[in-house]
């Protein structure tokens, strides 16, 4: 295991992210550094070096890096996985790691082999008893897991959109899906907007910038959650109720419908809401706005006058982070000191002048719903914005142990008391 002293994080990079799309606002004043980039711990946490075994000590790790983690807490990499994105935990204690880009799932522990491979942008995964669901781009899938092996594929929604859609021309901002099997046996999945403002993605067949539901034996999908329009965030609490965590849109104009870089920095906030039949989350003509639960307010580029869709009489959303954190994965834990919550990996921001910082998030559960934003992983990003990961997804293990993945560092971690 190699032991370094503290050194600053490689430069960020500048390409947009999965999460995240629109044309650039009004020219801003230059960036300049975020209170929440800091590597000062916040209350709870400790600066701890990131231990990385020499077989893994390739860049950005081959130079010592420190996590913000819970006093006490160790941080550690097991795997390196190019582009790693989703998680999940097999009957067996496998895990599974999704990799969009090169069409495969991964198993990583407690030997790292190919379990699928020639999918297409395979990248939700979610285990029902011995049944792996995984979302491709283009449809959802469900197979038999068995002896450490993913056998007798069948397609449980298929036809689904991505960049191959003959409709689309190559054009799809977010292909990437998720999926879930709720406490009613039904299968949910999510399916992302084309673009940042695509207003037609509502009236797409199937619609776009939803939540999905395939009954219970299966059948035809329906719309269970509209105007959603970047879930992959998604999860089943402990009460059995389903949650989003949500990208929302970008180079949103204020009031006055400028779209000007101060006010796009901070609004809107991303959505942590929990979803019912039919709940409506806006896009594109309604943003949360304000500290939750966040009430909803007019978008002043596509529905300026109210008339495509009445805002205030949309339910507040019960969670929110701050404005492109980017929010992607989301699972639901308890952990030691925690007790039970949601965790989401969150991506941090491509386009606000001072960064949003890549953190893995956790959000307390009592009563039914989720409690504040606190962070559980942080230190990602330095004082300047330079970043040296950006977490995917966190899931819990049954060692207890938080595992995280990392699509910018091709990292996964452990992350354990």
């Amino acid at each position: 295991m190699r032991v370094w002293a503290a050194r600053s994080a490689i430069a960020l990079a500048t390409a947009a992210s999965l999460a995240a799309c629109g044309t650039p606002p009004e020219a801003g004043p230059p960036p300049t550094p975020s209170p929440s980039s800091s590597q000062r711990p916040a209350a709870g946490l400790a600066s701890v070096l990131l231990q990385v075994p020499d077989r893994f000590a390739q860049a950005p790790l081959d130079e010592p890096r420190h996590a913000l983690i819970p006093a006490g807490w160790t941080i550690e990499v097991i795997a390196r996985v190019p582009k790693a994105r989703m998680a999940a935990f097999a009957p067996d204690g496998a895990l599974l790691i999704s990799v969009p880009a090169t069409g495969q799932v991964l198993t990583v522990r407690p030997d790292q082999r190919t379990l699928l491979d020639g999918l297409e942008q395979p990248h939700g995964l979610f285990f029902a008893g011995p049944t792996l669901y995984v979302a491709e781009s283009n449809q959802i899938d469900a197979y038999d897991y068995v002896d450490g092996q993913a056998l007798n594929r069948r397609t449980v929604a298929g036809g689904l959109p991505d960049a191959k859609s003959p409709d689309l021309h190559g054009a799809y901002a977010h292909a990437l899906k998720s999926v879930v099997v709720g406490s009613d046996g039904a299968v949910y999945f999510s399916i992302g907007s084309t673009g940042n403002i695509s207003a037609e993605d509502r009236d797409a067949t199937p619609p776009r910038a939803t939540i999905m539901r395939v009954p219970p034996g299966g059948g035809p999908a329906a719309p269970f959650a509209t105007g959603v329009r970047n879930g992959t965030g998604l999860a089943l609490a402990p009460d059995g109720s389903l949650w989003t965590a949500v990208n929302n849109r970008d180079n949103v104009a204020d009031p006055q419908g400028r779209v000007r870089q101060a006010y796009v920095d901070d609004h809107p906030p991303e959505s942590v809401a929990k979803l019912t039949p039919g709940r409506e989350l806006g896009w594109p003509y309604c943003n949360p706005d304000g500290p939750p639960p966040a009430g909803f307010i007019r978008d002043m580029q596509t529905n300026a006058d109210g008339a495509q869709m009445d805002c205030a009489a949309l339910a507040p959303v019960e969670q929110t982070l701050g404005a492109h954190s980017a929010p992607l994965g989301m699972s639901f834990a308890e952990l030691p000191g925690y007790g039970p919550g949601a965790l989401v990996g969150v991506h941090g921001s491509w386009n606000r002048r001072s960064p949003q910082a890549p953190e893995v998030s956790f959000f307390g559960w009592e009563d039914g719903t989720l409690g504040p934003q606190q962070t559980l992983a942080g230190g990602f990003q330095a004082d300047d914005g330079s970043r040296w990961g950006r977490p995917v997804a966190a899931v819990t293990g049954p060692d207890g142990a938080v595992y995280i993945t990392d699509d910018y560092a091709g990292a996964v971690y452990r992350l354990a008391p």
